[in-house]
């Protein structure tokens, strides 16, 4: 039975393990965070989260960062040149509205798709697949735009590993990521809606 305590007992001994071994700790995290991501595998969220209950926030972040854009632009790169037909014929509807924002705003618009949840993670990756955007436009723009919700999340994470019992749930601290995470989406949404015009509804 799921439980805050069996949580609490499964993280003490990962945890356990990140101190014996942090370099290969660190290194099968990365791996099996790629993976994910290449895959359009869901539970990229909640193993963000574990990711800040496990490492230091500067540590993973850096493990995120580049976990997620990599296994972002490996999906890109097989939709461009081993599925590109049949993401075309799957996706024809939401391709029309990528290109419109990719005419009208560039590299911005993938920037604004990555900052809020107007297509899924893994459409993004296979859409974008499909556009001239460059590869490694594509990887900066990808990383810099999933920074802050990729910081707001392990922040979260890292609230969620300090739960000593229920009660804990109501702590500032916790409350405050929550806050984060809700807060995201809309207020970039508003930005984005003032500066890109394509995104607007």
């Amino acid at each position: 039975m799921l439980s805050l305590d069996t949580l609490k007992i499964h993280q003490q001994t990962l945890l356990a393990r990140v101190e014996q071994a942090p370099l290969q700790s660190a290194l099968f995290y990365f791996a099996v965070y790629v993976l994910l991501s290449a895959l359009s595998i869901p539970g990229a969220a909640l193993l963000t989260l574990l990711g800040g209950a496990l490492f230091s926030l500067w540590e993973a972040t850096l493990l995120v960062s580049f976990a997620s854009t990599l296994g972002a632009t490996l999906a890109m790169l097989v939709s461009r040149y081993l599925l590109r037909d049949w993401v075309q014929r799957r996706f024809a509807a939401q391709m029309n509205t990528i290109d419109a924002g990719m005419d009208r705003d560039g590299a911005r618009y993938l920037f604004a798709l990555r900052l809020m949840p107007l297509f899924p993670f893994f459409l993004v990756n296979l859409l974008m697949g499909l556009t001239r955007l460059r590869v490694r436009h594509y990887w900066w723009v990808s990383q810099l735009a999933m920074l802050p919700a990729t910081v707001i999340y392990l922040n979260a994470g890292r609230e969620l590993g300090k739960l000593t019992s229920l009660r804990d749930i109501l702590s500032p601290g916790l409350l405050f990521a929550f806050t984060l995470l809700g807060l995201l989406p809309l207020v970039t949404r508003w930005l984005f809606s003032r500066y890109i015009p394509s995104i607007k509804k």
